[in-house]
């Protein structure tokens, strides 16, 4: 269970960010500027795990980078359109505004737009610059105990104190927990808590979380897999301020022309600030912690049907299917007494498709997702 659960600063970014389709440029991956490492007093990581769940957060503002470079091969360019290559690749810049659990603000820029999510109390309101649309949803009578539904579910982390959460919540007896180096970030003096898995078998190195060192908020976020020494996956502030953000930040205006439509709110099942992912009878976990391995049935099998490369109708309205052969045809052959089927590699991750119509996938060497196919 992670430390940040009972203290929810910034946990309205999960479902607000996720709200929005991310969409960028496509800059290479490289560390944020470095700066001088600060003197600072020696601390250990079980004090800095109370300063994550002591600290009170009143207000924040900031602008938040995160730059990803999984080491995808070029077959991924072969699937409809560019979300999946840009949520995985590239450089995305948010601005974030907080100011308590009913009044946040998230704004995705790039070269063709903006994107914003804002909360203000009851009201929770999603705007597009592109299409100069948006929608509206009143939330919940109780603050905090509504959360919309994330799309896409597959974004990754969009700021520091998201993906720290996820991170912590990972800490067992499979995790070594230590003190890195100090840092600057955002022109904060910052300590650096690494945590890096014991099984050989994960393909992460370290994760490494960047804490403000007077207001212990996560400001950066980094995900090192192993055999580099560069971040396939960072999120960090290169500017913050703990001021409280004026209301007016958090005033939705309707541009001239703004198409609005109004949405149902739906209320969450269980308590609140805990979300209960949906049963999946089709997909079950193999193993636990760092090398949890996925293991899910295709409707049909790879060597026949749409799974074969032969799509189906899609329905009126919807996109294409992908033609899987193309996708399949790039990935090389495996075999062994598991079975056979096809690898796709990543630096932080491994898929293997069977023939017989399974996918396994996990942050895990080849050699591991082979063993739960085999089991």
């Amino acid at each position: 269970m992670s430390v940040l659960r009972s203290r929810p600063v910034l946990r309205w970014l999960v479902p607000a960010t996720a709200a929005v389709a991310v969409i960028g440029g496509g800059a290479a991956i490289g560390t944020f500027a470095a700066e001088a490492e600060p003197s600072l007093p020696p601390r250990t990581a079980a004090q800095l795990l109370v300063d994550l769940q002591t600290s009170r957060l009143e207000g924040l503002s900031g602008t938040v980078v995160q730059r990803a470079d999984l080491g995808l091969p070029p077959l991924v360019g072969l699937l409809p359109g560019n979300e999946l290559t840009t949520m995985l690749t590239g450089t995305h810049t948010l601005r974030v505004w907080y100011s308590g659990p009913d009044k946040q603000r998230v704004a995705l820029l790039d070269t063709l737009g903006e994107q914003d999510v804002i909360r203000n109390g009851r009201d929770l309101w999603t705007w597009q610059s592109r299409t100069n649309t948006a929608t509206h949803r009143a939330l919940g009578n109780k603050a905090g105990a509504f959360k919309p539904a994330p799309e896409p579910a597959a974004s990754l982390p969009a700021t520091p104190q998201q993906a720290a959460d996820l991170a912590l919540g990972a800490i067992d007896p499979s995790t070594e927990v230590s003190v890195g180096r100090s840092a600057t970030v955002a022109g904060r003096d910052s300590y650096e808590l690494v945590l890096q898995p014991r099984d050989q078998d994960s393909l992460v190195h370290q994760l490494r979380i960047a804490i403000d060192a007077k207001q212990h908020v996560p400001l950066r976020f980094e995900v090192l897999a192993k055999g580099s020494d560069q971040p396939a996956f960072e999120v960090a502030f290169t500017q913050v301020d703990y001021r409280r953000p004026d209301a007016d930040q958090f005033t939705f205006n309707p541009p001239p022309g703004v198409t609005v439509t109004e949405e149902k709110a739906e209320r969450p099942a269980g308590k609140p600030g805990r979300v209960k992912p949906a049963a999946d009878p089709q997909v079950r976990a193999v193993g636990d912690g760092w090398t949890t391995v996925l293991v899910a049935r295709l409707d049909g099998a790879l060597d026949g049907g749409p799974a074969a490369g032969k799509p189906a109708t899609p329905p009126a309205g919807a996109a294409p299917d992908v033609d899987v052969s193309k996708l399949l045809g790039g990935l090389p052959a495996v075999s062994g007494d598991w079975g056979s089927g096809r690898l796709f590699s990543a630096r932080l991750f491994t898929v293997l498709l069977t023939d017989d119509g399974r996918v396994l996938a996990g942050a895990v060497t080849p050699e591991r997702l082979y063993q739960a196919a085999r089991g």
